[in-house]
């Protein structure tokens, strides 16, 4: 079986040395078959439709089609032209004549589609064993649960047989399979991945996941697939930030420790504090939150309004052909026959009031890390008891769509017990690029292999932030990665570039009366210091609507760096300094605030 491994810069580097894309399509199949498990696929494309597919992308042209020639499966609830879709019932059953809008837009890429994935039937489960097909195995450890309901994707991803999958997540299912399977699970903000083309669960939760062997991977992918679809009623223009550096402050909530549940799993346990130490030694500071709230909204995922959305996306074929489903999915989604038009409306309102109680609780932190599940199971257990094991690994998932944000689950390390260990970083919607950035940096300091394939993790590639495209901010002050100020900047999709100083010819004063403090940098003749700042890119529209909410005193010029370069930043106007304090020595305004008073007196 060739070498050749299926990471995107791997596999681009193999072939700018000349490696045949007929010779990579040969070892997908060779993969496959040394995978041994009937599970994975429920249609492979055959080896001359792959090669007409290949035939159709021309010379090799990483620039023109960023995916070229890069190999993907795509979750079996998921439209791709000519190959049927199941959703895993095989009586329900269609050939669609139209690419999920996600498929085209990744096959525009060059990317190639070499078949659909196993799933848990009609997306429903977290534990990927609710389907007729054989069920796959885990890649990892084959005693275990594989993880659904994208169980196919994640096998695939981590044997290797592809560089990426698309899945699809609405309580968890584009997470807990990649923490079962060693790889990254990409979950974007909702919306900003068109569902068109995909066989609904819950409609208004929905969304396209990926995963992939790393996070350059899965988000070189996510942001080739992402952007509004105006055939999807459910979508948002989202923008997809490139993945830049992370921030070198971060405030990252966790759960309570009274509130956290590992179910007696004592090595899940110690494998989440093991990463809690990893992001402490990353720099971030850590802040335990009261997670009772946040449990109680994941309970109301599997009650009322949305067991009746699941319902209502397949009732007409489910009244036909109840004998159908798989036993315990019949269970589940017959069970909203019960439901009552009120029952969704109640379901509706209590999930308002815990969005309300919660969003200054999300907005208190950059960004959480929870558990991706708070144990593992071996498939005889989930056999046994389908329902109350299911609902155990969607704890720290089922909440995340119901409350819009993004999340992204990376492999930390292995427990003591040798099986997989890892986290998932959660944002609000929008800063899909800020967890990914985290997660780059945990994920290479884990130094994991890549999957079950045994592959060491690549280089990290430059960072996207760097690259041309958007317009370069300097930020001094209350906008400084860990500020209050800050999260305006993620809002917009802002990406941190890197930190810097200023030429030595500016001054640093705090300005009298600002709520929250804010610092002033003035450019002078003599006397100036070099300053501590960071640079962050906004996209243009982003960048003008960031300087029309700027305040006075303060407002945009262009600022000189002592690396010669130059970009646009805060500047204070000079009217502004009256009973203003100079702060020069501090050489920053971070080192100002973090100062010790008594000995600053």
């Amino acid at each position: 079986m060739s070498d050749i491994r299926f990471d995107i810069a791997s596999l681009h580097a193999a072939y700018r040395s000349g490696t045949g894309i007929a010779e990579v399509i040969d070892t997908i199949f060779a993969r496959a078959e040394a995978a041994d498990d009937p599970g994975i696929f429920i249609h492979l494309a055959t080896r001359a439709e792959l090669l007409t597919q290949a035939e159709a992308l021309g010379p090799f042209d990483p620039v023109a089609k960023p995916l070229w020639g890069i190999p993907f499966a795509v979750k079996d609830n998921i439209d791709v032209a000519g190959m049927a879709t199941t959703a895993a019932c095989a009586e329900y059953v269609y050939t669609p004549d139209k690419d999920a809008t996600v498929v085209a837009r990744l096959e525009a890429a060059g990317a190639l589609v070499i078949g659909k994935t196993n799933l848990d039937q009609f997306a429903t489960g977290l534990v990927g064993v609710r389907t007729p097909w054989p069920i796959p195995r885990n890649a990892i450890d084959p005693r275990l649960v594989p993880g659904g309901s994208s169980s196919g994707s994640a096998v695939a991803t981590a044997r290797g047989i592809v560089s990426f999958a698309l899945g699809t997540d609405t309580a968890g299912s584009g997470r807990i399979p990649a923490g079962l399977n060693n790889i990254v699970g990409l979950k974007p903000t909702v919306g900003s991945l068109s569902t068109t083309g995909v066989v609904p669960a819950c409609r208004t939760l929905d969304c396209v996941s990926v995963f992939a062997l790393t996070v350059d991977d899965a988000y070189a992918a996510f942001g080739v697939a992402s952007g509004f679809d105006p055939t999807d009623p459910y979508s948002k223009s989202v923008p997809a930030a490139p993945l830049g550096l992370r921030p070198p402050a971060l405030t990252v909530g966790i759960p309570a420790s009274a509130d956290r549940k590992f179910f007696g799993d004592a090595s899940m346990q110690a494998g989440f504090e093991a990463a809690l130490v990893a992001l402490e030694a990353m720099g971030a500071r850590l802040v335990e939150i009261p997670f009772g709230d946040f449990y109680a909204a994941a309970d109301l995922l599997y009650e009322g309004a949305w067991v009746a959305e699941r319902y209502a996306a397949i009732r007409d074929f489910f009244e036909a052909n109840e004998a159908a489903l798989h036993p315990v999915t019949r269970k589940i989604i017959g069970g909203a026959r019960t439901l009552s038009a009120a029952d969704a409306f109640r379901g509706l309102y209590a999930l308002q009031a815990y969005k309300a109680r919660l969003a200054p609780v999300i907005a208190s932190v950059d960004l959480f890390c929870v558990p991706t599940a708070p144990t593992h199971y071996a498939v005889d257990a989930v056999l046994a008891d389908p329902i109350a094991t299911n609902s155990r690994l969607g704890t720290y998932t089922n909440f995340v769509n119901l409350l819009d944000m993004c999340g992204i689950a990376v492999p930390t390390g292995t427990r003591d017990d040798g099986l997989p260990m890892s986290v998932t970083l959660l944002a609000s919607a929008g800063r899909d690029g800020l967890v990914a950035a985290v997660a780059r940096d945990l994920h290479a300091a884990s130094g994991l292999s890549l999957g079950a394939t045994g592959w060491r993790q690549p280089i990290a590639r430059a960072a996207a932030a760097s690259a041309e495209g958007g317009i370069e901010l300097v930020v001094v002050g209350a906008h400084l990665s860990g500020m209050p100020l800050n999260g305006q900047l993620k809002d917009l999709g802002a990406c941190f570039c890197r930190t810097a100083r200023t030429a030595p010819i500016y001054k640093l004063y705090e300005l009298a009366g600002q709520t929250p403090p804010k610092p002033g940098l003035v450019r002078v003749d003599n006397g100036g210091a070099a300053i501590e700042v960071e640079v962050w890119r906004l996209c243009a529209d982003a960048f003008g609507r960031f300087v029309a909410a700027i305040p006075p005193p303060l407002g945009i010029g262009t600022i000189e760096l002592d690396d010669g370069t130059s970009a646009k930043g805060f500047l204070a106007e000079s009217a502004g300094l009256s009973a203003a304090t100079d702060i020069s020595a501090y050489r920053g305004w971070r080192s100002y605030v973090g100062r010790d008073v008594n000995t600053a007196r």
